[in-house]
């Protein structure tokens, strides 16, 4: 459903109230007076069969005796009514329904399933059941049971949680901070995350959203929504249930490793989300961005009237990841001159316990003007000469004095408490954030630099892949395809390796032995083929053992077929008495790696409840769940998110290298990383997997172990391709193909790439201004980083584009693109080919190709707006289906649209596959 409807929730044009009431201290009482206080312009109508009136207002005893059909419907029935009422709302033309009455269960016969059978075919939207409410304060909306009216503001927030938003309302109307919009989500029957954030991110009355979380459901449509809300405004995330246990037992290091939360860690940090962990921290966090803009620069200056409290702020600042400017000789030299010899002389800058309010706007003033300064954090504690008024009023000042485009944030901490409440009133009507402790301030500014440095990174360029990376499928799908056939969960150790290796993974050569005698013959000729320089190493060979060294499964350092024979023997006898059940298949021999200085690491993925693969890095080896030193990531990964994912570890730091130990391979470890996430791809029979130990060192890497959990994927008939379990849409490699253009030459057209950036200047060196005039619809002079990042580094689950390349892979030569609306079925378009190349045939077959993809994928309908004098698209639009008609209020600009709703080839067009 998504964002349809949606704005009959939040500005509505008449509201009915179901289950209004005179009972005192009601929940049916409590929203009709919300209702009533809020400033709501439009009618609210009153319905209860059994009453007439309610405090003078009429009240109606049903859906047909409204007099108009209401936008919002506020539902506080007993259980029972709720899906005839929604029925009989949908029927009249209803558009939305907050329904606050619990009890109502879910799934197939239950109250709430039927409530969804009768909104769904009318599309009307429903908020709840079980929840608080909704509130939009600057439409005058207040659609809850909450205890007060919020101010109207520009924070959203959405909560799971009714408590927490009554209590997030409380907080923010004692400081001053109002909201755009307030949701109680309840149950999530309908509404939900993704919903709201698709909303919220396209409604020009919310700069920032908060969300309380307790479980995500939806997780592609949830991270499509983040992802694209996170670029274009800060969305703060509160997490409940750090701690819960895991979903599901877990066999592999990987399962057991990979904890819900962590979980939900890699997907907020993946979205460009900034997490906090307690309440508290959330409302500095609104109260941080409600006067603040995020900012990428990092270096702090501390102000303040005594040097204790400036120590006590540098260390919340280096705790939470900060750092202290560098003040610079002009700054110091304008310091020396306004304040007493005994100050600091240093950052902080500590301005002596008897500074007025002219010592702090003297001592404020240079370090604003510091290039070196990014931001100053300034300090007060309670003196008994000085007013702590007054030295607000001089901070405020000095604040409002600025005339420059980019101010520096200037964040304040008044220490105290009924002394310094007119001060922070001061900074609340000043919009200067203010906090009560140190603490709270250091890690304020943090969000606001966390925060930047996550949209930063949204749009860095990974790098391109190395040339040649072609994995053998075919081989890899038979061990898979035969593991499933024998009704196996867990695939043998060289089947699992043989995989491994299809995908370029280095692995160690395996033999599979069947009895000891065997693994004597199987180590004689690893010694005698030189593979074994340094001797062997016997494992137990069992589907029913996944991890072989704690029932004494793995034998080392085998110098001689003698010794592996008898290692054999006495590993048959110790799996028997602590493992009896298992079925013994026999054994693996493999060469003894030995790599002087490398590190045991480990990769692998398991498949979450809620967001599907997940990708593991971290220390290895046979303590792996003792060290605890481990990082998780959404696939797919590039090669830049592969190397985000190493360095949130501490291994990393060892990897590096130090003192006379040279670094491991980081490229290769990355690479590895890669081509496991494309491996799982490929592959979503696999649902779990452990390379443990992975060696790693200057050299390269070589996985010593693996396992590997399939099953079989039932085959959808319906959806998009690809990998059914991603949260994240994975490139779609099936739309890549060749083409012939009028010239004979050789085009490849395939989705874009985020590393295809690296292609964008020469092509834009390509296009004349006319043809720039005509795409844009301006004379761009310039294409920023950020700029082009947008047009490749894109959601596949919400956009496309296909990019025409060289033969050579080296030019880019044309784009087509579509980016859908939130509801998945209309989808804007756009094309653009080189100046130089028109008249081949490229941007024909970038169309063709760009509407095959959007008839596929089930989207209605293909739109654009086209300058009217741009007589080349407009004469392709025509030839391919498009309708061509003057936008009503600017003749200038053409609409054209192609309608997709039917299974009709249209102009000509390809089969979606077709290459």
């Amino acid at each position: 459903m998504s964002t349809r409807n949606l704005e009959h929730l939040f500005r509505p044009q008449s509201i009915a109230l179901f289950g209004a009431s005179d009972q005192p201290a009601s929940v049916g009482d409590t929203l009709r007076r919300n209702l009533e206080s809020a400033g709501f312009s439009g009618p609210v109508r009153l319905v209860n069969p059994h009453h007439a009136e309610i405090d003078g207002t009429p009240c109606h005893p049903d859906v047909e005796s409204l007099p108009e059909c209401p936008d919002l419907a506020i539902l506080a029935t007993p259980p029972d009514t709720i899906p005839g009422l929604v029925a009989e709302l949908a029927e009249r033309g209803t558009k939305a329904a907050v329904v606050i009455t619990a009890g109502l269960g879910n799934g197939a016969g239950s109250l709430g399933q039927k409530m969804l059978d009768a909104s769904r075919p009318h599309c009307l939207r429903v908020l709840g059941p079980n929840c608080v409410g909704v509130l939009s304060p600057c439409a005058g909306v207040n659609a809850s049971f909450a205890h007060l009216n919020p101010l109207c503001g520009d924070l959203a927030f959405i909560s799971q949680s009714g408590a927490v938003i009554t209590s997030v309302m409380d907080w923010a109307t004692a400081r001053g901070i109002g909201f755009s919009h307030l949701v109680s989500l309840g149950d999530m029957a309908d509404v939900d995350f993704g919903d709201l954030l698709d909303y919220l991110a396209a409604d020009i009355r919310t700069r920032a959203i908060l969300l309380y979380v307790e479980a995500i459901t939806h997780a592609r449509k949830f991270m499509s929504a983040a992802r694209s809300a996170a670029r274009a405004k800060p969305v703060v995330v509160i997490k409940a249930g750090r701690h819960a246990a895991a979903a599901k037992a877990a066999t592999s290091h990987t399962g057991s490793l990979a904890g819900s939360d962590a979980v939900y860690d890699a997907a907020f940090q993946r979205a460009g989300m900034l997490r906090v962990y307690e309440l508290a921290e959330l409302f500095a966090a609104a109260e941080t961005l409600t006067y603040l803009k995020p900012t990428e620069n990092d270096r702090l200056a501390i102000l303040t009237n005594g040097g204790g409290v400036g120590v006590l702020g540098t260390d919340c600042l280096l705790d939470f990841g900060g750092r202290l400017a560098e003040l610079g000789p002009e700054t110091m030299t304008a310091l020396d001159q306004v304040l007493p010899p005994t100050w600091s002389r240093g950052n902080p800058v500590d301005i002596i316990g008897d500074a007025g309010p002219e010592r702090y706007a003297a001592a404020l003033q240079p370090l604003l003007d510091d290039p070196q300064v990014d931001a100053v954090v300034v300090m007060h504690c309670p003196v008994a000469i000085v007013s702590a008024t007054d030295a607000a009023k001089a901070v405020v000042d000095v604040v409002k004095s600025r005339t420059s485009y980019r101010k520096k944030p200037v964040l304040t901490n008044w220490l105290g408490d009924t002394a310094v409440q007119e001060a922070r009133r001061l900074f609340a009507e000043a919009g200067i954030a203010t906090f009560g402790t140190p603490s709270d301030a250091m890690r304020s500014f943090r969000h606001l630099t966390s925060y930047a440095q996550a949209q930063r990174e949204l749009m860095r360029t990974p790098p391109s892949l190395p040339e040649g990376f072609e994995p053998d499928q075919e081989a890899a799908r038979k061990p898979i395809r035969a593991t499933i056939q024998q009704n196996a969960k867990w695939m043998s150790e060289p089947d699992a390796k043989s995989v491994l290796s299809a995908y370029g993974i280095p692995t160690a050569p395996t033999r599979i032995a069947h009895s000891p005698a065997e693994v004597a013959d199987a180590a004689a000729a690893l010694m005698r083929s030189g593979d074994a320089p340094t001797g062997c190493v016997v494992k137990i060979l069992s589907r029913d053992i996944t991890h072989k060294s704690d029932v004494g499964g793995v034998r080392l350092n085998l110098e001689s077929p003698e010794a592996a024979e008898g290692a054999a023997h006495a590993m048959l006898r110790r799996v028997d008495q602590v493992s009896p059940d298992a079925v013994i298949d026999g054994f693996t021999v493999q060469p003894m790696v030995r790599r002087t200085g490398a590190h045991e690491l480990i990769i692998g993925m398991t498949d979450d409840l809620h967001f599907g693969p997940v990708i593991l890095f971290g220390a290895g080896g046979t303590a792996v769940e003792v060290e605890d030193d481990t990082n998780l990531a959404l696939p797919p990964l590039d090669l830049m998110l592969a190397h985000d994912l190493i360095a949130g570890t501490r291994v990393y730091r060892m990897l590096e290298g130090y003192r006379d130990k040279k670094g491991a391979d980081l490229d290769a470890i990355a690479m590895a990383l890669v081509r496991l996430s494309q491996l799982v791809t490929d592959f979503p029979e696999i649902r779990e997997l452990d390379i443990n130990p992975l060696l790693a060192d200057e050299h390269g890497v070589i996985a010593l172990d693996a396992r590997m959990r399939v099953r079989p994927v039932r085959q959808r008939t319906y959806g998009p391709p690809g990998h059914p379990r991603f949260a994240i849409r994975p490139y779609p490699k099936e739309w890549e193909g060749t083409i012939e253009d009028r010239s004979g030459q050789e085009v490849l057209i395939r989705p874009v790439r985020p590393d295809d950036e690296r292609l964008y200047d020469v092509f834009f060196d390509h296009l004349d201004k006319e043809d720039i005039r005509l795409r844009f619809f301006s004379p761009l002079k310039e294409f920023s980083h950020s700029f082009v990042a947008r047009l490749t580094q894109i959601d596949y689950a919400r956009a496309m584009a296909f990019v025409a390349l060289s033969a050579d892979h080296s030019e880019l030569l044309g784009v087509s693109r579509l980016a859908s609306d939130a509801n998945y079925e209309r989808a804007e378009y756009a094309v653009l080919v080189r100046s130089d190349l028109k008249g081949r045939g490229i941007g024909w077959s970038l169309m063709q190709r760009l509407i095959a993809y959007a008839r596929a994928e089930g989207i209605q309908e293909l739109h654009g707006d086209v300058l009217a004098n741009n007589a080349t698209m407009l004469k392709m639009c025509r030839k391919l289906g498009f309708q061509v008609r003057p936008m009503p209020d600017d003749r200038s600009i053409m609409q054209v649209v192609l309608p997709l709703n039917n299974a009709d080839e249209q102009a000509g067009l390809p089969d979606a596959q077709a290459g």
